[in-house]
């Protein structure tokens, strides 16, 4: 869905992604479709199990197994990153895609020293490059996300959470990619850190001309610096719209009932809004929108088939903005 006169950096087309294990076949993604262009901020949300993380691995083709993919394809800039060879995406992760993990902690060699962990990248990148430059090239950045270069002779545990939040950042831009996926970036950080990495984000990714992936649960998060939102639930796309526009007016009911959930200090709130029932068994996936069995506005067309991801266009004071919706009821509730 990106603007005709935007580079489209990243292209999913048709993602399924399947678990088998013991007991079944897990349908953790399913027909997952979304572009990414140059210069965007793309926040992909949704309740634990949604299929979000595992969209992120996948697209740097991080599977584990048993997972695997067993459709569609993940275009950058036109090469399908599935069919790469291994030392194809060693070249491309990093280089070109770089992620952020969830706990930098156990993404960081405790055994190494945090200037070890970016030498090796640089080294392994462009081995002509010497130590003393990839030594010089990671103080310059460390001090640029605001930690002092003599730190870099440190162990991950002697940075604090928000530090090390950083240091990783850190290393998925040293080889300056074009795309960085974050994935759950805040969940370790307080509110006062998490303040600063929104800040720390939307400076990076004009320094360094940054197409950005951001993975959370934290509508809040989205709300403050992605240009457009995915929202999954069940390994499916419910709706894909420009940011602003899913706050003012959220088109699936899922969505709605995320953006409820969300505690508001300006209102008088006796209790927190909640979504009653249960995300959908996976390996037995409803027929039907999966979505139904929660959903307050359902009938009986919900529980029967399962609705088209549709693109519509509205308008807006900025001119058409083009929106998706999986719901029978759209668009005539637009």
């Amino acid at each position: 869905m990106a603007d005709s006169k935007t580079k489209t950096v990243l292209e999913v087309r048709g993602l399924s992604i399947d678990y088998p294990i013991a007991i079944g076949n897990v349908q953790a993604v399913r027909d997952v479709s979304f572009t990414l262009a140059d210069g965007e901020v793309l926040g992909i949300v949704g309740e634990s199990g949604c299929g979000k993380s595992t969209m992120g691995l996948a697209i740097m083709n991080l599977l584990r197994d048993p997972g695997k993919i067993v459709g569609g394809q993940i275009l950058y800039h036109g090469k399908d990153v599935v069919t790469m060879s291994q030392s194809e995406l060693r070249a491309m992760r990093g280089r070109d895609i770089a992620m952020v993990f969830q706990n930098p902690l156990t993404s960081l060699n405790p055994l190494m020293k945090i200037q070890d962990h970016f030498v090796e990248t640089v080294k392994y990148h462009k081995p002509e490059i010497k130590k003393a430059e990839a030594l010089k090239l990671t103080g310059d950045l460390l001090e640029d996300l605001g930690i002092d270069r003599k730190r870099m002779r440190e162990y991950p545990h002697q940075m604090s959470g928000g530090m090390r939040q950083r240091i990783m950042i850190a290393l998925g831009l040293i080889m300056k990619p074009d795309v960085i996926i974050c994935d759950e970036p805040t969940t370790s950080l307080d509110v006062i850190v998490e303040a600063g990495f929104v800040d720390l984000l939307n400076r990076l990714r004009k320094t360094f001309d940054l197409s950005i992936i951001l993975i959370t649960h934290n509508l809040g998060l989205v709300a403050e610096i992605a240009d457009r939102i995915v929202v999954m639930y069940g390994g499916k796309v419910m709706e894909d719209s420009p940011a602003a526009l899913l706050f003012h007016k959220p088109m699936h009911p899922y969505a709605r009932g995320l953006i409820e959930c969300v505690p508001n200090i300006d209102l008088d709130q006796e209790k927190l809004t909640t979504m009653d029932g249960a995300p959908p068994d996976l390996v037995n996936p409803p027929v039907g929108c999966r979505f139904a069995a929660r959903c307050p506005k359902a009938f009986n067309l919900c529980r029967q088939e399962e609705p088209p991801l549709r693109e519509f266009t509205v308008e807006t004071a900025d001119g058409p903005a083009a929106r998706r919706c999986a719901c029978w009821l759209f668009p005539e509730e637009a």
